[in-house]
């Protein structure tokens, strides 16, 4: 109800004024949208650093294994090549109904090693014969069994030799039917 005195319009006018401060929006809003985002950007990059090991390795020491961790692994020469010929074995397991094909390269740390290798290719070529025909065909499909492949004929033809080394094992065929 009205007050006494007082007309309908100035009642209005009354009204509205006291409603004005209340509906006007803050200012202060969206700064502190801006600084909280900015702030959580870096506490997020601060830790992701720390994370890598860049901070955190200074202060436990490990400033060699970070440097180690970023230095670019040296390209050495590549040593001479030697291809056999392809090997086709039976796999173990398989009832016989299973079978490898698989051409390997050898490289050679010398090129002293050529000849000693080429003396001794008979039994080299018996070795690895042995070593795959032990194989199964669970064995030679994954990756991790074609690594061990690898290692295993490099670990088995290296004690044989004695002016040098094989470094690597290298499939140019691998068939497993």
């Amino acid at each position: 109800m009205a007050e006494k005195g007082k007309k309908p319009a100035e009642e209005k006018v009354e009204q509205e004024g006291k409603e004005a401060p209340e509906s006007e929006p803050k200012k202060g809003f969206p700064l502190n949208i801006i600084i909280i985002g900015v702030l959580a950007v870096c506490l997020i990059g601060g830790g992701l650093y720390v994370w890598k090991g860049g901070l955190l390795a200074k202060f436990t020491g490990k400033k060699e294994a970070v440097a180690e961790k970023q230095k670019e692994p040296e390209k050495s020469e590549m040593g001479e090549i030697y291809e056999l010929e392809t090997f086709i074995v039976n796999l173990s397991g398989g009832a016989g109904n299973n079978y490898l094909k698989v051409k390997i390269s050898l490289e050679l740390n010398n090129a002293e090693l050529k000849t000693e290798f080429e003396k001794r290719l008979p039994q080299f070529r018996d070795a690895i014969l042995t070593l795959l025909s032990s194989k199964t065909i669970i064995e030679v499909k994954t990756l991790e069994g074609k690594s061990q492949i690898r290692a295993e004929i490099l670990t088995t033809l290296n004690q044989y030799l004695k002016t040098g080394k094989i470094s690597n094992v290298y499939f140019s065929d691998f068939i497993v039917q």
